[in-house]
């Protein structure tokens, strides 16, 4: 093993936390939404995770100056993935129970299948393709007409602002597949997390206004969890796994999210997930994993 290689052990334990705070992250989202509006709780979470990252990257005397190659990678990640999707979810979250928000969400490496395959000029297999067409059938189930009120403008909203949020994050992934890194991603998360932090307030104070933020000790906990636990951490671990363990094992324990999610959900919000839920992800998961098997290499992000 090579002296600055990562423990095996250490790097499943890592790999553990990242899909534990990444799956719970969706249960604190959706309580947030109780104390502020939705682009303020992306915003007050994103701000203090880039003021964490600079001085952890600071004090490990890791940040460095991105150079002008990095600068479509940046703009990429800090505005398709840490602005759009977050967003996007956000407001979608105030419609949709949590556990079947992040399902939604986490339909994302099945648009990468297509996408990668037109853009990339990706194989796209017989495993690929039997991925996706489970994937898919999992989200017919989800929005069958039993399983969604087709009436309710708000759920309808709801649904199509994730899976548009989900299709940023697919861009997103596409593009990091096809850049040519030269600074190491965990180096580039300072300035990625400036852009969405600065770009995230701007658009709070453009559409939000400024709104009456109802202090408490919860509402500080739960931004808390989101900014240090959710965020810091979790692509601190996530980027330390990248070291320990293939990115295909990665990539097929991070569909672990959305069943912490719905865990989660139903632990902490209460919510009930029916049986054309439980349906609905076990055939999104299936599709998934069998789609990214020994095919995905990018790196994964909540």
């Amino acid at each position: 093993m090579p002296a600055n290689a990562l423990p095996r052990r250490t790097a499943i334990l890592l790999l553990a936390v990242v899909i534990g705070a990444w799956g719970i992250n969706w249960t604190v989202g959706k309580a947030v939404l109780h104390y502020l509006p939705p682009i303020w709780a992306t915003a007050l979470r994103m701000v203090p995770a880039c003021v964490a990252l600079w001085a952890l990257c600071l004090a490990s005397g890791r940040l460095t100056i991105p150079v002008r190659g990095d600068v479509p990678v940046i703009l990429s990640v800090g505005l398709l993935h840490m602005v759009a999707f977050s967003v996007l979810a956000s407001i979608g979250l105030q419609y949709l129970p949590a556990g079947r928000s992040v399902v939604l969400a986490y339909t994302t490496p099945l648009w990468v299948l297509p996408a990668a395959r037109i853009f990339l000029g990706e194989a796209f297999t017989v495993r690929r393709g039997a991925g996706l067409f489970l994937g898919v059938a999992g989200l017919v189930v989800l929005l069958q007409p039993a399983a969604v009120d087709w009436t309710n403008n708000d759920v309808l909203l709801g649904h199509g602002l994730i899976l548009l949020a989900a299709a940023c994050w697919a861009a997103c992934i596409v593009y990091g597949r096809a850049h040519r890194w030269i600074t190491p991603p965990f180096q580039l998360l300072p300035w990625q997390t400036l852009l969405a932090g600065v770009t995230q307030l701007a658009l709070a104070f453009f559409i939000e206004g400024t709104p009456p933020i109802p202090w408490s000790m919860e509402l500080v906990a739960l931004l808390g969890y989101s900014s240090l636990i959710g965020t810091v951490l979790a692509y601190w671990a996530m980027n330390t796994v990248n070291r320990g363990l293939p990115a295909s094992v990665t990539s097929m324990a991070l569909l672990g999210v959305p069943v912490v999610g719905l865990l989660g959900s139903s632990v902490l919000l209460g919510e009930r997930p029916d049986a054309i839920l439980l349906l609905a992800t076990g055939l999104i998961v299936a599709g998934v994993a069998l789609g990214t098997f020994g095919g995905i290499s990018a790196k994964v992000r909540p």
